[in-house]
Order: C-alpha cells, then sequence, then structure tokens
C-alpha cells in the first residue's frame, strides 16, 4: 500500500501525517485515541490543551490497558496449558471410544 496523508482533529488542533496505514485502522486507531482522552464533543476557539501531554497520557493509558490484557493473557495461557496433558487425554479417550462404537 502506498503511502498517503492522514490527517485528524483532537482537541481543536490539527494532525498530520504520512502512513500506509489502511483507513479503516486508522479511523480505530483514532477513535481509541479520542476515547482515551475523553475528547469533548466541542471544543471552543479558547481551549488549548498541550498535544504532548494529552498524547503522552493517551500513551500511558492505553500501555497500561495492554499491560493489564497481557497479564490476564498469560494467566490464561498458563492455566490452558497446565489442562493440556488432561484435554489430550480425554480427546483421546472420545476417540477410542468413537471408533469401537462405530465398529
Amino acid at each position: 500500500m502506498e503511502e498517503r496523508l492522514i490527517s485528524f482533529t483532537l482537541y481543536g488542533q490539527e494532525f498530520s501525517f504520512y502512513s500506509d496505514v489502511p483507513d479503516d485502522e486508522v479511523q480505530e486507531a483514532v477513535s481509541i485515541l479520542r476515547q482515551e482522552l475523553g475528547e469533548p464533543e466541542r471544543c471552543g476557539p479558547t481551549a488549548t490543551v498541550p498535544s504532548s501531554t494529552l498524547l503522552v497520557l493517551a500513551c500511558l493509558r492505553i500501555a497500561a490497558r495492554h499491560v493489564s490484557l497481557q497479564r490476564d493473557f498469560d494467566r490464561f495461557y498458563a492455566e490452558r496449558k497446565k489442562y493440556k496433558g488432561r484435554n489430550e487425554l480425554m480427546l483421546g479417550l472420545i476417540e477410542r471410544v468413537t471408533t469401537a462404537l462405530d465398529t
């Protein structure tokens, strides 16, 4: 995919950059950023917020969510791994019973 100019407005400030990311992914990322920042519906002309502060805050919130999801996944994976042997044993037994019943 070819790089193109992507622009969006956040807290009354326009941000532009070049990217080859598909439009739907860009829109989803911008939506997540707006959700994380709690962007109000409208910003008046006097609304000035340091964009660097907002972006760092959004990054920290997204990173915290990532850490939480990674921990949840690691717990889930460890739990699944613990029962993997039992699941394979059960599947083997089911297959043997099914084969025996089919003959």
